[in-house]
């Protein structure tokens, strides 16, 4: 009988994605892989940190995602950065391209996880952020952070 995936099990997550970029929206994506892509995405062996998603031929690739080989693969091993093929809906891609068609715009994933036994990542559009808007919300993030412990500390 085959074992049954849980139903949202996250893979990998890249945690610098909202840090380093604005986010406007996600896609959820399926993604074309081997065998042993597979076996190692299970044993959770897998890193989206320097990754990022074009279109190309009217196709959504995924460029330096790196699946650790299979451990008790053969020969046919998989490569681990090589490019993979992600699967979204016509009107999906195209709404993609058009965003990633003006200067400094880009595809970005944000997590690699398991829905229903099939592996999917969410691919955000984001338009990078400069030093100044990283400091930004850094002093924000501080400032709400130091009004949650007086609050804390106040209901005490």
């Amino acid at each position: 009988m085959a074992r049954k995936q849980p139903s949202n099990d996250t893979i990998a997550v890249n945690r610098r994605a909202r840090f380093d970029y604005t986010i406007s929206d996600t896609y959820e994506c399926g993604m074309v892989l081997q065998g042993t892509e597979v076996k190692s995405l299970r044993a959770g062996k897998a890193s989206i940190a320097q990754a990022f998603a074009t279109v190309r031929g009217g196709e959504l690739w995924l460029y330096m995602a790196e699946i650790a080989e299979y451990e008790f693969g053969n020969i046919n091993n998989h490569e681990p950065q090589r490019r993979r093929k992600l699967l979204a809906h016509k009107h999906e891609i195209k709404q993609m391209t058009d965003f990633t068609q003006e200067q400094g715009r880009t595809l970005v994933p944000m997590k690699l996880y398991w829905k229903d036994g099939r592996a999917k990542v969410l691919i955000g559009t984001g338009v990078g952020k400069s030093t100044v808007d990283k400091r930004q919300d850094q002093a924000k993030k501080d400032a709400k952070r130091e009004v949650e412990r007086a609050l804390k500390a106040r209901s005490r």
